[in-house]
């Protein structure tokens, strides 16, 4: 039996084109995972470059009893008047023990399903956030730092922060892997230490 991990990758229209691409790449390059890309429908959508992805699957629990873990990529019309429903999704993954993670505008979208009800979190800032959402499960738990932050199996990130989003994530995910995740931490953390 194999213990590749399959993660899903939530992407909808507008999706935020560098939110995705270190957690994406890393887990499959570096932890040998298996990404999956999700549309809510199953349609293709089109990122805020103009590319086109076409998804490996719709966001049906149905078609996705097989995650390890989800992704929600944030694009700004989560944060619109008639935002996609995930909430069915990112249940399922988390009533089986999955990683749900949330960067940017895809936040709303763990907010909105009660994920953060019993876990630190954080978003775009915390107005940004109560803004959006008032009032949603757990916001007295908001972290408001520029950085992901994890809290058992739930990972948040802004959209400014993909690299840590990233780290939190695979950590989540291969809490093992100690020696590979320090790795990461190191590459990533040299563009930033000798840029001026």
């Amino acid at each position: 039996m194999s213990d590749q991990k399959t993660i899903g990758f939530l992407f909808i229209e507008g999706f935020a084109d560098w939110e995705y691409g270190l957690l994406a790449a890393s887990a499959v390059e570096w932890f040998g995972a298996r990404a999956v890309s999700l549309t809510p429908d199953g349609k293709p959508v089109t990122g805020i470059s103009g590319f086109k992805l076409t998804p490996d699957r719709s966001a049906s629990i149905n078609e996705n009893t097989d995650l390890d873990a989800v992704a929600v990529i944030g694009s700004d019309h989560w944060a619109g008047k008639t935002p996609p429903d995930a909430a069915e999704l990112l249940m399922a993954v988390a009533s089986r023990g999955g990683v749900v993670g949330g960067i940017c505008a895809g936040t709303l979208a763990l907010a909105r399903a009660g994920m953060f009800e019993n876990a630190r979190h954080t978003s775009n800032g915390r107005d940004w956030i109560s803004r959006h959402e008032s009032g949603y499960a757990g916001d007295g738990n908001y972290q408001d730092v520029p950085h992901a932050v994890a809290d058992g199996k739930i990972v948040s990130a802004p959209g400014s922060a993909p690299g840590t989003f990233a780290l939190a994530f695979l950590q989540t995910l291969y809490p093992e892997k100690g020696s590979e995740l320090a790795q990461m931490r190191t590459l990533f953390a040299k563009e930033y230490a000798e840029a001026s």
